[in-house]
């Protein structure tokens, strides 16, 4: 079923921001809490909340519709059988990190779950990561928030954290007394043909995904996560995103990719329970020796470089040719509208399948695949240019499965010796998440792994 609920709206707080309180001696600091919603209200900042149309033409079930989110700061609660962040409408912008720990303590990796579940279920909410903030505390030690977001609402903000193989076994090594609780489906994805990967830009004992409205806000939550971790885990790598690529509601219009199609028609929808059901979460006895992943998901991870100067100079009917789709309104080649089911049998000129043999949307969809669907939330990226002056752009590929064995690798093996796109992409970075189960108030996440 979706994680979430209608997002809660916050009643309006009267009481005035610590900060405004008026002039006081350095050491007579305030220490009450930091409340961004509060300082956001003291500032007569008003929020719109957003509505967005109906995509139409899909038959799926509608009894589990979110309503659009009335106006006001749009919060979404961090605690509940799932993690928020997932099937959770995707947000327009993402900072996720990776992790590699430092600590070789175990106590030490528990406490940084524990936390970081603390400062993650402050932030979701709007208010600081720390329980004085940025602008008040102990006025000789370091604020225990960074304050880049004073002001700013909560935007959305969801936080999903994840654990990677190497964090249960490194060369052989049982770090964290965790290997024999290892997920079997947990494993460093393979190299598919025609990758590229950069070992700096793959991988991590850990993850964090921010997902959020406003780009401040989620770069806030990851920064604070990461000073939060100082001294038992470093950012291994991080990658900034923009403009969705994919739509997890039926409440959401089909975003864009840098190519310039429509992304992600086919997308798993929250609205959706029994499809999400049966390909996004780990169903209880999966595994044995991982029960503490049930109600979980794996997420996997690909930085996709587009060479975007040679597919802006391809003609249009080459474009839609190797997508299989119109560039317009992003209808299947063989006919009707977005959402029309593919004709894979339709004859076109010389009797050549009208959705070519290579197209993508002809090797990626369920009907060819046993029926396999993805849970995808992807972003477009642009990191400035190479040194050869051309963007260094793509799509950020994440996608949630219930295992990747059967619904991630051998559908990439198939699309990366076979798919007409291939030629203009290239894979630079890659990684594999076991996603755990949403935390319990009183709770941390992953709690159940270390029990």
């Amino acid at each position: 079923m979706p994680e979430q609920s209608e997002p809660k709206v916050p009643a309006a707080d009267p009481t005035p921001a610590p900060e405004g309180a008026g002039a006081v001696e350095p050491d007579a600091r305030p220490r009450g809490r930091f409340s961004r919603r509060r300082a956001l209200g003291a500032a007569g900042v008003g929020v719109a909340g957003t509505a967005v149309g109906l995509a139409g033409g899909i038959g799926v079930a509608r009894a589990s519709v979110e309503p659009p989110a009335p106006a006001g700061p749009k919060i979404y609660p961090f605690y509940g059988d799932h993690q928020a962040g997932i099937t959770t409408p995707a947000q327009d912008r993402l900072h996720f990190a990776a992790f590699d720990v430092t600590t070789t303590d175990r106590a030490e990796l528990v406490s940084l779950l524990q936390d970081w579940t603390t400062a993650a279920a402050r932030m979701t909410q709007g208010e600081g990561a720390g329980e004085y903030g940025p602008t008040s505390g102990p006025y000789d030690a370091p604020p225990d928030d960074t304050g880049e977001a004073i002001g700013l609402p909560a935007s959305g903000l969801t936080l999903t954290f994840g654990f990677g193989p190497s964090l249960f076994r490194e060369s052989g090594r049982d770090r964290f007394g965790l290997a024999a609780r290892q997920p079997a489906a947990l494993k460093r994805l393979p190299l598919f043909p025609g990758d590229n990967l950069d070992e700096s830009r793959s991988d991590g004992d850990l993850c964090v995904q921010a997902c959020a409205d406003d780009p401040q806000v989620a770069v806030h939550a990851i920064r604070n996560l990461a000073r939060i971790a100082f001294g038992r885990a470093a950012i291994r790598w991080s990658q900034l995103g923009f403009g969705r690529t994919s739509s997890t509601s039926t409440s959401q219009a089909t975003a864009r990719n840098l190519f310039g199609f429509k992304d992600g028609t086919m997308n798993l929808k929250a609205e959706d329970p029994a499809g999400v059901d049966a390909h996004v979460w780990v169903p209880s006895g999966a595994d044995p020796r991982a029960a503490w992943l049930s109600g979980g998901s794996y997420l996997v991870t690909r930085r996709i470089n587009m060479t975007i100067e040679t597919w802006d100079r391809q003609a249009l009917s080459e474009q839609e040719r190797v997508v299989g789709r119109t560039k317009a309104e992003g209808a299947p080649l063989s006919g009707g509208g977005e959402f029309s089911q593919p004709d894979f049998t339709m004859a076109g000129r010389g009797n050549e399948p009208i959705i070519a043999t290579d197209a993508h949307v002809r090797l990626a969809h369920p009907d060819n695949n046993h029926g396999v669907q993805l849970l995808r939330r992807g972003y477009n990226f642009v990191d400035g240019s190479t040194g050869l002056g051309r963007l260094d752009a793509g799509l950020f590929f994440m996608a949630y499965v219930t295992d990747p064995r059967t619904h991630y690798i051998p559908l990439q093996t198939k699309l990366s010796r076979t798919d007409g796109l291939q030629e203009y992409l290239q894979h630079t970075g890659s990684a594999l998440f076991a996603v755990p189960p949403g935390a319990k108030s009183g709770e941390h996440i992953g709690q159940a792994l270390f029990a």
